[in-house]
């Protein structure tokens, strides 16, 4: 297929018996989960039984399954604890996407914190991150995807360009790769409604950190303008982006077997029309 498309689920009550349920009521050909509290600290064990039950079910229908790392992560924080949290967490992420099968863990690219300079923050993001690429050494170990934000604050990464010097700081590790989100890079201020304006960004991109890197889009429309810096999802169609773009990317070279993941508003009746309405758009392709 050329790119799945499906949604973030939840799975409160069960990963397989509540996410992969919830999944086929949205007819999505993919899944992201959390596999932690999103908004805290906690690294829960997990149930072993519902992990085995997601892992066989995904393989035996063939959908690639993602982790989302939770909101606190951030690698750039002035705060040492901050970041000592943000080691153990994401290593909790990366653990338990390869128990329950996953191919790759988002993780927020982060900011610089406590006014320092930016080459400083991604200093530390180099101490602290690639240790954890490095501790990726099985052949069923995910992906570690960075999702660049909508800008705001000191944000390390927003614009395209700035993948460059992340992944720099990183070398390029062969473990590393992109999460595009439409709705961060739009409101980072990529226009992507004019004219090949999203042909141009996933161009840019590419030519940032070099092909085949980019391993999953968030798909979501934006409540603001271009450049506001406000990360507010709308639904595919409904906002300032529209409809037309999505076509654009499912259709550029750069996208050719990228799932796509929406995290847009609604509830389930949203979430199942917006997966509708972009299997429509990659129409052909």
């Amino acid at each position: 297929m050329r790119n799945p498309i499906g949604g973030h689920v939840p799975v409160a009550g069960g990963l397989a018996k509540i996410g992969l349920g919830y999944a086929r009521e949205l007819a999505a050909e993919t899944v992201q989960v959390f596999v932690a509290n999103p908004r805290g600290w906690a690294t829960p064990p997990g149930n072993p039984a519902q992990d085995e039950l997601f892992r066989s079910e995904c393989a035996a229908e063939s959908i690639p399954a993602y982790v989302h790392a939770p909101y606190l992560i951030n690698f750039g924080s002035h705060t040492e604890a901050t970041v000592e949290r943000s080691v153990l967490s994401l290593r909790h992420s990366l653990r338990r996407a390869r128990e329950i099968g996953a191919l790759g863990v988002v993780v927020h690219t982060g900011s610089a914190t406590g006014g320092r300079p930016r080459e400083e923050a991604l200093a530390q993001v180099r101490t602290h991150m690639l240790p954890l690429l490095d501790e990726l050494t099985h052949d069923d170990d995910p992906f570690l995807l960075l999702e660049s934000t909508a800008g705001q604050g000191s944000s390390l990464c927003s614009r395209t360009w700035d993948f460059g010097p992340y992944f720099e700081a990183l070398d390029f590790h062969p473990k590393l790769g992109v999460c595009l989100d439409t709705c961060h890079i739009y409101a980072a201020g990529h226009d992507l409604t004019g004219p090949a304006g999203m042909r141009q960004t996933l161009d840019l991109l590419v030519g940032t950190v070099g092909e085949g890197r980019l391993k999953l889009i968030h798909a979501n429309d934006s409540k603001d303008v271009v450049g506001a810096h406000k990360d507010r999802h709308e639904n595919i169609g409904a906002g300032h982006i529209g409809a037309e773009p999505f076509r654009e990317l499912l259709a550029h070279p750069a996208t050719e077997g990228v799932p796509l993941i929406i995290e847009t508003p609604g509830g389930k009746e949203g979430h199942a029309a917006d997966v509708a309405r972009l299997k429509e758009l990659r129409g052909a392709h």
